[in-house]
């Protein structure tokens, strides 16, 4: 054995109190993982399963806690962008987002303006410029959002007439005006702010309207108003010289956007200000000729005419959409040639549609949906052989009105028989048809799946007007159109549970989905319209029904403007009739309900029908006005206190929706008579014939 060692030295330590200290991290690192490799498996198991559980519930509370924050989070950006921003507001703009719409001021006298085709068609007054006002944003009161047991079914919400919201509104000017006058008082010299909309700069800019009213939502202004009068919601304007000027002041705010900000584009993005290009062929700018037109914006049509003249040119390598093309723009042209009867634009409608034409160079003779009208050639999609079958019958009236002008038969030519080919093919299911066609073989494909919505709609709808373009003596059209109808009645017309709403469905191989897209709201003024003309009574009764649906699409929600898509509720029960899901509550600043307004306005004379397209005006008007002008789609549309504005203006917003409203609340019913005019897909107005087709 060893002895044991003689330990004949002496261990100091020595250290620095000012030094950094020691303190064996590494070494309790190590000893935490020993410690963690002595628990037994079980245990080990245990611990992972609760902090598993832990992050699972932490993840399931994050969005309800963050959307607690975001609001607060919004107005301290906008508060550190304030200075630094002031300084670039443009000039010229006008207000947004008005909770309660101000009225609108007479219009100025002016010259009417009429159509070069039809004396007595067009008229309009002009107003005259205004003067720069700059805009005053009040803060808005505060506002409860209405439960569903406040909102309650249909049946039990009753339609308020102009006096009642007159009356509320002053029950809103007593409550507010105290708040607001001593906000004058201590904020009337400070500087105008930036305004945020949930996410969005959107910048207080000069006015060229009346402020907008205290109800804004949830864009509060950082300054008050320099008159407390001006804060306080005005009587909502009930005459129809009010109304239509309401609109003219609606699209000149819109056009204002477009022209400071994507002039020669084809759509404006009014909160980033700046432009999306489709085409590149002016979409908006054409697409909007005809309404400034009819909306006697003489100004504004003289300096886009010019634009046409002298920048527009179909000669450029780039795809465009047949359809699409069709409808906006050569419908557009040949619109505004029958009004203006200005050759310019027959001429370039002609060099549009001889451009068009290679699409229909396939197996098949139904068209490629893609077309190249610089290079002359034409494909279907990357991803599919298939065309839809709206686009592919959908551009019939215009090819056929561009032949009847040009005598020139090859563009009517190939657009009927393409509806001679779809009138004899398999496949249908009592006139109702699939929403594909394949253009190799010309069959249908994706059988089985019926629906009144995207990419079938304007089928049933050029089906009717076809037969009427035509002097009414095309038979096998009018046939299709009365089948589709029967077939409508008998697969996709249902009631809803809790107030009886009539809608229509979809059908997926015999199995029916009710849902609803807002694009079938097109359907009440097609049925008007071919019940004017002679068809079955029943049409008019089922359009009625419909319109009545269509409105409440509008009604229900928070803010007055209807979603993309709905589905109904089937139940017997107290519940809501119609159901939202989070994935459909955009709004693209559609045209179709106000379309059937206005047909149904015309046909009946029913004034609740212009009722209900003023709600419409002021809930586009309260939610998706944008200042410096334009205005924006939204993406939730029951949420008024934030209904985030996606950044786009649709060219059929100044083409369809406001000319639909400008028609619906005009006393005239020659303005565009419907006994001389029927309407494209894209509010585009063509002549009836005289005489029947050669």
């Amino acid at each position: 054995m060893y002895p044991p060692s003689r330990k004949d030295f002496i261990s100091l330590t020595l250290s620095d109190p000012h030094g950094p200290s020691y303190n064996n991290g590494k070494h309790r690192r190590q000893s935490c993982w020993r410690k963690w490799k002595q628990l037994s498996r079980l245990q080990r198991s245990l611990v992972l399963f609760l902090l598993a559980l832990l992050l699972i519930f932490g993840l399931l509370t994050y969005p309800s806690v963050t959307e607690q924050w975001r609001g607060w989070f919004d107005r301290e950006d906008l508060l550190a962008l304030n200075d630094r921003d002031v300084s670039d507001l443009p000039q010229g703009g006008k207000s947004i987002l008005n909770g309660a719409a101000g009225k609108a001021p007479p219009p100025a006298a002016g010259p009417h303006v009429r159509p070069a085709v039809e004396p007595d068609a067009v008229a309009g007054a002009v107003g005259e410029p205004r003067g720069p006002n700059l805009p005053i944003f009040p803060k808005p009161p505060i506002k409860k959002k209405n439960f569903p047991n406040k909102r309650g079914p249909p049946s039990l919400q009753k339609d308020g007439n102009t006096s009642d919201t007159i009356r509320a509104a002053k029950q809103v000017q007593e409550v507010v005006r105290a708040e607001e006058e001593e906000e004058v008082r201590e904020e009337e010299d400070k500087e105008k702010k930036i305004v945020s909309w949930r996410g969005a700069m959107i910048e207080a800019d000069q006015a060229t309207e009346p402020p907008p009213s205290a109800n804004v939502g949830d864009a509060a202004a950082p300054s008050g108003p320099a008159n407390p009068a001006d804060a306080v919601p005005p009587e909502v304007p009930t005459g129809t010289a009010d109304r239509l000027e309401a609109v003219r002041d609606a699209f000149r705010h819109a056009w204002k956007g477009y022209k400071d900000y994507a002039w020669g584009h084809d759509e404006l993005k009014p909160i980033s200000r700046s432009f999306g290009e489709w085409f590149g062929l002016g979409l908006t700018l054409i697409d909007s000729l005809d309404t400034m037109w009819i909306l006697g914006l003489k100004e504004e049509f003289a300096e886009a005419r010019d634009w046409v003249e002298k920048e527009l040119s179909f000669d450029k390598n780039v795809d465009v959409n047949l359809f699409e093309t069709t409808i906006r723009v050569l419908g557009g042209l040949l619109s505004t040639f029958h009004l203006t009867g200005d050759r310019l634009f027959l001429e370039k409608a002609k060099d549009l549609g001889s451009r068009l034409m290679p699409a229909f160079k396939t197996p098949s003779k139904i068209p490629f949906s893609d077309v190249n009208i610089g290079k002359g050639t034409a494909h279907p999609p990357r991803w599919t052989s298939d065309s839809t079958l709206a686009e592919v019958t959908s551009i019939q009236l215009e090819f056929r009105e561009l032949s009847r002008l040009t005598q020139d038969p090859q563009y009517q030519e190939v657009v009927n028989e393409v509806m001679k080919l779809v009138h004899k093919l398999p496949g249908k299911q009592d006139g109702l048809v699939p929403m594909f066609i394949n253009t190799n073989t010309g069959q249908f494909t994706h059988k089985g799946v019926f629906t009144l919505g995207a990419r079938a709609d304007s089928y049933y709808e050029y089906l009717l007007k076809q037969w009427i373009q035509g002097g009414k003596t095309e038979d096998d059209l009018l046939a299709d159109y009365l089948q589709a109808v029967d077939g409508v009645k008998k697969h996709l017309v249902r009631q809803t549970g809790p107030s009886k709403l009539t809608f229509v469905g979809e059908l997926s191989h015999s199995r029916f989905n009710p849902k609803m897209d807002h694009l079938v709201c097109f359907l009440p003024g097609t049925l008007a319209l071919g019940a004017h003309n002679g068809l079955p009574e029943d049409h008019m009764d089922l359009a009625v029904q419909l319109m009545e649906t269509c409105h409440q699409m509008y009604k229900q929600m928070e803010t007055g403007l209807s979603p993309e898509i709905v589905h109904f509720n089937l139940q017997a029960s107290d519940g809501n009739d119609v159901v939202v899901k989070p994935a459909d509550r955009h709004n693209l600043l559609r045209p179709e309900t106000v379309e059937s307004l206005f047909y149904m306005y015309r046909f009946t004379k029913d004034t609740k029908y212009r009722d209900w397209g003023w709600e419409i005006l002021q809930s586009f008007n309260n939610y998706t006005k944008v200042p410096g002008g334009g205005y924006t789609s939204i993406n939730n549309v029951r949420d008024p206190l934030n209904p985030g504005p996606r950044d786009k203006m649709e060219s059929f917003f100044l083409g369809e929706t406001l000319k639909y409203f400008y028609l619906l609340f005009s006393d005239d019913p020659e303005l565009l008579s419907l006994d001389k005019y029927v309407f494209n897909t894209e509010a585009h107005v063509l002549p009836i014939w005289p005489s029947a087709p050669k």
